[in-house]
């Protein structure tokens, strides 16, 4: 027995350690657990009782990069630090951490608590300064081989994605073909995502697009991947965080992008926790390629639609930029600049239902930039809107019937595809019910029972989409293209119409009209100069009048005429106030 292992270590117990990194390693590298197991006998020969012997092998399939889940050699660092445990034995010092932070917090618990550390070549005192040389050396060297490992796994990675030749999960839409990138060759998913992409174009909103699948009852398909390689598409409702991952990700518009996130160890309340990081642009990216593979949208759409998203984010105060259209009175909210300092104007509601464009800049001391009415500037655009839009009816109405038209189609040819996929699925549970043997009636009642719930969702499917038909208009009549041309013509009545939201009519405005420039006028009287600048680059200038808030509040003239007529008659103040209600006048505040 060596003359390191006293009668004070004998007299506490002996833990084995025993460790692989892989439950693979633990089938496959049988030998390595015999040997860790075989330390045992080595305890025993070094004096231990056999009663005072105990393995702790539960941390098989852990890796030793880290202490957080191996529960193990957190038991066994708490006995040390308590004093219970007379020695360690373990293969090798990698068996026990291979991490220099987790191996030099034990050798000083096993140093304080007076426990040797035994691995196949020697033993070891923590505590005395020759071994504590040799086990801090092993103990670096084993965190220097796993990260040199790793370094060397990673960095082939990392080659072959740099040449946009690594194979992953592919996103929803896209299978790997022979190493290269390609559609999915399901026609309903390919429809599915491009359906996404254009309303997102047309609405101009995340959750508008979102909103158009669950209301006319379209699933998104949503890639599963499985261990080994198989994968395959379920259908769900479409969320707005899934169209968002789907608008976000350049692989959509040909770039081949890997390693857009990052994940980095942080210290959370103590305890050391994954954090998971986006990486913003491509530059931080570990590859991007452009141009890799067939895409679903330009790479000059795919930028658009995520300056999109970041103008649609509310932002401090309301203030938004250029964002998509909402709901509200005024209808050039998120349009609005201000012509004095040329910040984005916002819209407050400092008067119950009266919207005002104001801007917040405000210096040391002073009070805000300026502000006016919302209606007054509404009121002049739209005019100008109106009759800018009028020359090309007809070519405007039959361009209006025919993306009627184009997305009533698309529509139909989803609803269409779902019903197609839910035929072949339910002929190919009644093949698979066929194709049984009629004695083997165990099999038999499953693959019935299968084929009865794909008829039931068959059923389903072919209930909805006849409900969509008649709710929908997913086939346009002659009388409703009638009815389209004749909006189309009249394009003052649509925008008058009790139908058009407000909503609405915002998005019509955003179709021609870049920004709206308000620059406040006191000289030679007070008015708001409006600057429009459309979409094709020309610019319109038009002056509204800025009364004061006192001649906004003063009493109509007609009004005025009415009181003095009615007072000639010598009515009283009440009769007069009932004969003005009767003629439906207002006062300067819009009331009774």
């Amino acid at each position: 027995m060596s003359e390191k292992v006293r009668s004070e270590h004998l007299d506490r117990p002996a833990l084995v350690y025993i460790r692989q990194s892989t439950l693979m390693q633990v089938h496959e590298h049988q030998q390595s657990t015999e040997r860790q197991y075989a330390l045992v006998e080595l305890a025993k020969k070094l004096g231990w009782d056999s009663a005072h012997i105990e393995v702790i092998d539960e941390d098989l399939g852990q890796s030793g990069t880290s202490a957080t889940h191996r529960t193990g050699f957190q038991r066994l660092a708490a006995d040390v630090s308590l004093g219970k445990v007379g020695a360690i034995f373990s293969l090798e010092v990698s068996r026990l951490a291979r991490s220099s932070a987790d191996w030099h917090r034990l050798m000083d618990l096993c140093a304080l608590a007076d426990t040797l550390i035994i691995d196949e070549e020697g033993i070891y005192d923590a505590s005395d300064f020759n071994d504590r040389l040799v086990l801090g050396m092993k103990g670096t060297m084993s965190d220097a081989e796993i990260h040199l490992m790793h370094q060397r796994l990673r960095g082939g990675l990392l080659h072959k994605a740099k040449k946009g030749e690594l194979v992953y999960p592919p996103p929803t839409g896209y299978v790997f073909d022979n190493g290269a990138l390609v559609f999915d060759p399901d026609e309903q998913v390919q429809k599915a995502i491009r359906l996404l992409f254009e309303r997102f174009r047309l609405d101009g909103s995340v959750a508008r697009a979102v909103r158009y699948f669950n209301h006319h009852g379209l699933l998104f398909p949503s890639r599963h991947a499985h261990r080994g390689g198989h994968s395959e598409i379920q259908w769900h409702p479409l969320t707005t965080e899934h169209a968002l991952n789907i608008l976000r990700n350049p692989t959509y518009a040909g770039a081949y992008a890997w390693g857009r996130n990052r994940e980095r160890r942080v210290l959370v309340e103590g305890e050391v926790r994954r954090k998971h990081e986006r990486l913003a642009t491509s530059e931080q990216w570990h590859a991007f390629v452009m141009d890799a593979h067939p895409a679903y949208i330009s790479w000059e759409e795919y930028t658009e639609n995520l300056k999109r998203i970041e103008e649609n984010a509310i932002r401090f105060h309301g203030v938004h930029q250029h964002g998509a259209a909402r709901r509200g009175e005024a209808l050039l909210q998120g349009l609005v600049l201000c012509g004095r300092c040329g910040r984005r104007m916002y819209t407050s509601l400092p008067h119950a239902n009266t919207p005002v464009y104001e801007c917040l800049r405000t210096a040391y001391g002073e009070s805000p930039c300026w502000s006016t009415v919302a209606h007054r500037i509404d009121d002049k655009v739209v005019e100008l809107f109106l009759q800018v839009m009028a020359p090309p009816e007809l070519d405007l109405s039959l361009a209006v019937l025919k993306e009627v038209e184009r997305q009533a189609d698309s529509l139909a040819r989803q609803w269409q595809l779902r019903l197609e996929r839910a035929r072949y699925e339910a002929q190919r549970a009644e093949r698979q019910y066929n194709a049984v043997e009629p004695e083997n009636r165990i099999v038999a009642r499953t693959l019935e029972t299968r084929w009865n719930e794909k008829l039931q969702q068959l059923a389903q499917v072919e209930h909805e989409y006849e409900e969509a038909r008649g709710r929908q208009k997913l086939e346009l009549s002659a009388q409703d293209k009638k009815g389209i041309l004749a909006l189309a013509r009249d394009l003052p009545r649509l925008w008058s119409a009790p139908t058009t939201t407000t909503v609405d009519k915002k998005r019509m405005l955003r179709l021609l009209i870049q920004d709206v420039v308000l620059s406040p006028v006191d000289v030679p009287e007070r008015a708001t100069r409006i600057r429009i600048l459309w979409k094709t680059g020309a610019i319109s200038e038009l002056l509204v009048p800025r009364p004061t808030l006192a001649d906004s509040h003063k009493t109509p003239e007609p009004v005025i005429a009415v009181v003095r007529e009615l007072a000639g008659k010598k009515y009283s103040d009440s009769r007069i106030a009932a004969e003005l209600n009767r003629l439906g006048l207002k006062n300067g505040l819009g009331r009774a």
